[in-house]
């Protein structure tokens, strides 16, 4: 960590233009072997709030894990157009990468599942992105507003976070390379859930009852 005291006498000052340029320089510190290599087993799917960094929630240290973090922790369905930096993550972790589990961490109080659950039925959208992206877990909103109608829209939210994470295990199943890997058992998807307001965590797997893919 660099102190006040290091930044006030750092080496270099120059102004270029009008940026002041301040050059630091650190102690040197060997990275250990695994940052170096980064053989993850794990690929973490969370959301970009703040509050909830899968580091400091999983306790992961550099090169544990490959993140994708986004709003609303969303995974999209297959899609070589729409959605193709997310699958690039997903095929460089399951092809080159290879990890060994999936997480999608879904989490309280998510914005992200409030504009999604706030979207009129007529799909009037007042964004250029924000609708259409949390729109993927459109899914989750309908089986909400089916069976939980008598709660309150809080409640539906918390529902919700937890079925948007279930629509996300099941898009990642339409990733090919996806599919033959859990096929093969070489890779685990789980779902999981971070209450920062209770400090309660729940994981979960789903029972997808997949069988292999038939050449017709």
């Amino acid at each position: 960590m660099v102190t006040a005291n290091e930044l006030a006498v750092a080496e270099k000052r120059k102004t270029c233009g009008k940026i002041l340029i301040c050059t630091v320089h650190l102690p040197k510190a060997k990275a250990p072997r695994f940052v170096l290599l980064l053989s993850s087993l794990f690929m973490v799917f969370a959301c970009s709030d703040s509050r909830v960094c899968p580091s400091h929630i999983l306790d992961l240290q550099p090169g544990e894990a490959f993140m994708v973090r986004n709003i609303a922790n969303m995974v999209p369905p297959y899609d070589k157009t729409m959605y193709s930096g997310v699958g690039a993550a997903i095929e460089y972790a399951v092809l080159h990468l290879k990890v060994e589990n999936i997480v999608v961490i879904g989490h309280s109080c998510c914005g992200g599942i409030k504009g999604l659950m706030s979207i009129p039925d007529d799909g009037t959208t007042a964004s250029d992105f924000i609708e259409q992206w949390v729109s993927i877990c459109a899914p989750a909103k309908t089986k909400v507003k089916s069976e939980y109608s008598g709660l309150s829209f809080s409640e539906q939210c918390t529902n919700c976070e937890k079925e948007a994470v279930n629509v996300s295990l099941g898009n990642l199943l339409t990733y090919p390379f996806v599919r033959e890997a859990v096929l093969k058992n070489t890779l685990v998807l789980k779902g999981a859930h971070y209450d920062f307001v209770n400090g309660k965590f729940d994981l979960w797997n789903l029972n997808f009852q997949i069988t292999p893919t038939l050449a017709v």
